[in-house]
């Protein structure tokens, strides 16, 4: 696919140039530099108040009813819908910077993590391409009055002899079907084995097929989320993800949370209902994806699952109740393979299902799953890796040595808990800016569709930017001496108007409330400290991190330099900060492609220590102190704090 034309697009009065593509909003154009206008509406085209003149070069709309006819004649625009077709050279009109010298900057903060995902080249270079289980086209001499061994022995014997392929036993529904399989095409046969684990177990003989089906070999990789199920189908011949889909998890209707699913579990039947609503689930993103490629479930060979501890054992019937109660003990952290209709699923008697290991009750086959994923465990770099959700997973180190602990950081970061929050949809503020002197924001939305609430990482960046400028100070409280409209008193304490009614797409203002940010604030906090604690517990400090790995949905929008200005992320050189997307589920499709690496996760799982922080004394004492912005030890954030003294603000710790 050609890529778009680039064009450059100046600003005036500030004399400012950018290269954008194609097609790119003037509004686009100007975040891109860290330069404001203001656009409260999200770029949706509903405030009129991103006015630009255009002096010269070939833009298309930007135009608006709130326009008088003069004005658009001269050549007044919105920014937020007008897109670049060519050169352009436009003066933002004073309305819309309200600056006394036209255009002003924002913060300079636009880094997002370098981006990591799984290769199957890296898999093939290394010559450990090779699945769980795998599929071999067989030629047999027929039986004859000097030949009559039995079936099973002739098909052990071939693969013996054409594949050295040793210590085989073959599987009770295989022998059903054999004798009629082997002669359905005189003998030209496709063997399906499952492997072991360990390099000295048995390998299983668990399907057989009448002719060459070797390049029909598919798997499933599945994570199972707490909130979202996703699923891939996988390739097992050629290492390609060709489909995949995701749902909510059916458990929801029980409980948002894992501990509210516990404890429904723990009812008459409870478990029984957990377990087939996840199960449903599951098979509706597994029907969807073989549909979207046209694949038989017949063609299924394995599924490899992963997810946190509580969410395994609801998935495989286990009773989760001492999970929540000290000392927190799961059945098993450990699980067999296990064929997939034992599990309920839409799959073929011959499909193995592989479900990851847990390392505690609290740090489940899912981290460890994402551990495998990012390459952490094969590292020699001292690396955090972090995956940021309701409850957030750290695990710390490298090669040589694996340390993990969980913490609850409440649903903030998913747009829970807070009075606008959502989660990321069209609508959802993901970013805002504000005039260092008037503070009228520039809103960010997903679609650029009126604003209608703000999601997990709007929240982040939104805080950042109102610490930055001034706006609230170290305790998340906004200044009381301001003369600024949009800070008011609402109905639970002080808040800050993102959006007025009618600029929005909601029946209200969007507002972003003190009881939003203390909420916020208690969930970095529980991160930090939990991050710190770790780190302290094996002699280590923030200054030895080499690396930083983000998981999950959350860390593929989060801004790193917004992160570390309120105290989420340790502050750290950000090209040290990578990003690897659904790890849980890219370890499972690891695990699908390579029984190497299925291996690798016993010696993993062996070598990770695990620390409950309830149990950790010190964990409180940190948890209270991240409990500002960025900390009440400033001597950990000191770009943070050098960005916001630039702008003449006292940071003086105030609580």
């Amino acid at each position: 696919m050609a890529s778009r034309p680039m064009y450059t697009v100046e600003f005036l009065p500030a004399g400012m140039q950018v290269q954008v593509e194609e097609g790119t909003t003037l509004l686009e154009a100007a975040q891109k530099i860290g330069l404001h206008i203001n656009a409260s509406c999200g770029g949706s085209g509903v405030c009129g108040k991103c006015r630009v003149a255009v002096e010269h070069g070939e833009i298309q709309g930007g135009m608006s009813e709130k326009f008088s006819p003069e004005e658009l004649r001269s050549g007044i625009r919105q920014a937020c819908t007008a897109t670049v077709h060519g050169d352009v050279r436009v003066r933002v009109v004073v309305t819309s910077s309200l600056g006394r010298g036209g255009l002003t900057t924002t913060v300079p903060r636009r880094h997002r993590a370098t981006a990591r995902f799984f290769d199957i080249e890296e898999l093939r270079e290394a010559g450990i391409f090779k699945p769980p289980v795998e599929k071999f086209f067989l030629e047999l001499p027929r039986p004859s009055p000097v030949d009559n061994m039995a079936d099973a022995g002739r098909v052990v014997t071939g693969m013996n002899h054409q594949y050295n392929e040793r210590h085989l036993m073959v599987t009770l529904p295989a022998l059903r079907k054999l004798r009629r399989v082997l002669r359905e095409d005189d003998f030209r046969v496709t063997v399906t084995v499952a492997r072991p684990v360990s390099s000295g177990g048995r390998t299983f003989i668990v399907d057989v097929q009448p002719g060459n089906w070797v390049n029909r070999n598919f798997a499933l990789a599945v994570d199972i989320g707490t909130t979202t199920v996703y699923g891939q189908l996988v390739d097992l011949h050629h290492g390609k993800v060709l489909a995949e889909a995701g749902d909510y998890n059916g458990q929801i209707s029980y409980g948002e949370d894992v501990i509210s699913r516990i404890i429904y579990s723990e009812k008459d039947d409870g478990l029984e209902t957990m377990r087939r609503a996840v199960a449903k689930t599951i098979n509706g993103i597994i029907d969807r994806i073989l549909s979207q490629a046209a694949v038989k479930a017949e063609e299924i060979t394995s599924i490899t699952l992963a997810g946190n501890t509580v969410m395994t054992h609801l998935f495989l019937g286990l009773e989760p109740n001492n999970i929540r109660r000290s000392p927190y003990v799961p059945v098993s952290a450990l699980f067999p393979p296990i064929r997939s209709t034992d599990l309920e699923l839409h799959l073929p008697a011959h499909s193995v299902a592989l479900v990851y290991p847990a390392i505690s009750s609290w740090v489940g086959g899912d981290i460890v799953a994402g551990v495998m994923g990012s390459g952490m465990y094969r590292t020699e770099k001292l690396t955090l890796y972090i995956d940021i959700g309701t409850n957030a997973e750290i695990v710390i180190g490298s090669r040589e040595w694996l340390v993990c602990t969980a913490c609850s950081a409440g649903p903030a970061f998913e747009g829970g808990g807070i009075s606008c929050g959502m989660r990321a949809a069209a609508g959802a503020i993901t970013d805002c800016s504000i005039h260092p002197e008037t503070w009228e924001p520039m809103n960010t939305t997903l679609e650029r569709k009126p604003p209608i609430g703000i999601c997990g990482s709007g929240l982040l960046n939104i805080i950042a930017v109102f610490f930055e400028r001034g706006v609230i100070d170290q305790r998340g409280k906004y200044r009381r001496d301001s003369d600024c409209e949009r800070i008011r008193e609402g109905r639970s304490g002080y808040e800050f108007v993102l959006a007025w009614q009618e600029e929005s797409g909601a029946e209200h203002d969007i507002v972003l409330t003190e009881v939003d940010i203390e909420n916020f604030m208690r969930a970095k906090g529980a991160i930090f400290a939990g991050v710190k604690t770790l780190l302290q517990e094996v002699g280590l400090g923030v200054a030895d991190l080499e690396q930083v790995v983000l998981a999950g949905a959350f860390g593929s929008f989060i801004d790193i330099d917004s992160a570390m200005t309120v105290g989420l992320l340790p502050e750290i050189d950000v090209d040290k900060v990578v990003y690897v997307g659904n790890g849980s589920l890219m370890g499972c499709r690891m695990s699908a492609l390579s029984n190497h690496i299925r291996r690798d996760v016993v010696e993993v799982v062996r070598k990770m220590t695990s620390f409950e922080l309830s149990e950790v004394p010190s964990f409180k004492d940190e948890y209270v102190a991240a409990l500002f912005l960025p900390h009440t030890d400033l001597s950990l954030f000191p770009s943070s704090i050098a960005a916001r003294n630039g702008f003449g603000q006292d940071l003086q710790h105030e609580g």
